[in-house]
């Protein structure tokens, strides 16, 4: 199999890198080597290359600063998907695209199915939705994989935030009242491979189980060694963020697991792992 990935070089692109490269021709594009938002190059670099499957992890993830650019966010997010999956379309290649859980508005309270209407609220949210519905429009049988509270190896993220805070041993405050589901990379990286055999559509992935932003800084300093009695808990209005989050963004797994992919290990036996990985560098 021939794959292109863009975004190669965030935290979920250097996973899907490494993992995909094992059995497959892999053609990795950074931002620099690729520039999504311009349709020309895209469609030059697309007859180049000729890819059959096409994995596109690039995206604007700063979510505040979103709002405040909200031109880029949508010329990288929607626009810039539009152009990867022209150029899929093009190619009849099969795509893949990256999605977010901030696609909902969080005031579900119940896990999100794939089937529940989005409502974002957001700028973040509003651009990676988008991006769906283009992608779907363009590449009917596109594959759609929402994922939510994601840390790799190799970036920034809240995990290694926590870490290096842990480290310095000063109070830390984290944000209570927003629920989700933490995602390791390499398991998402592992789940989006499952899928090139399986049906195409909307899938939402993560790691099972759920916890709050203070409960997952909680775990980080324990399975690190450090004082969890370090974090004090907050509200999201005390901690004043520029974009709205979701309250409540827990994923339904059934959809995954109904098609043949088991279910995905819990997201703090993950977060050992990803520990002890950074710890080894």
């Amino acid at each position: 199999m021939r794959i292109l990935i863009t975004g190669a070089n965030g935290q979920l692109g250097k996973e899907l890198v490494k993992k995909c490269s094992r059995n497959n021709t892999v053609i990795a594009m950074t931002k620099d080597e690729l520039d999504v938002t311009n349709q020309e190059v895209v469609e030059k670099r697309m007859k180049q290359i000729r890819p059959n499957t096409l994995i596109h992890a690039a995206a604007f993830t700063a979510v505040d600063q979103c709002e405040l650019e909200q031109k880029k966010a949508f010329e990288v997010n929607a626009i810039g998907s539009l152009n990867i999956a022209r150029a899929a379309r093009t190619n009849d290649a099969r795509m893949f695209y990256i999605s977010s859980d901030y696609v909902f508005d969080g005031k579900k309270d119940r896990p999100y199915e794939e089937a529940d209407k989005p409502n974002p609220t957001s700028t973040y949210g509003m651009s990676k939705w988008l991006g769906e519905q283009l992608v779907q429009l363009t590449v009917p049988k596109s594959t759609i994989i929402r994922t939510s509270w994601v840390y790799g190896h190799g970036g920034k993220n809240f995990v290694n935030t926590m870490l290096r805070l842990a480290e310095q041993q000063i109070e830390v405050t984290v944000v209570s009242d927003q629920i989700g589901c933490p995602t390791y990379t390499s398991d998402l990286a592992d789940i989006i491979i499952q899928l090139f055999d399986k049906k195409a559509g909307i899938y939402h992935v993560s790691n099972s189980g759920s916890c709050s932003w203070y409960e997952f800084a909680k775990r980080v300093f324990k399975e690190a060694g450090y004082d969890p009695s370090m974090i004090r808990p907050i509200s999201t209005e005390e901690f004043g963020a520029i974009a709205p989050r979701p309250a409540y963004s827990v994923f339904s797994h059934d959809k995954l697991v109904s098609n043949g992919s088991p279910l995905p290990r819990r997201w703090d036996e993950a977060l050992i792992e990803f520990i002890v990985k950074e710890r080894e560098k």
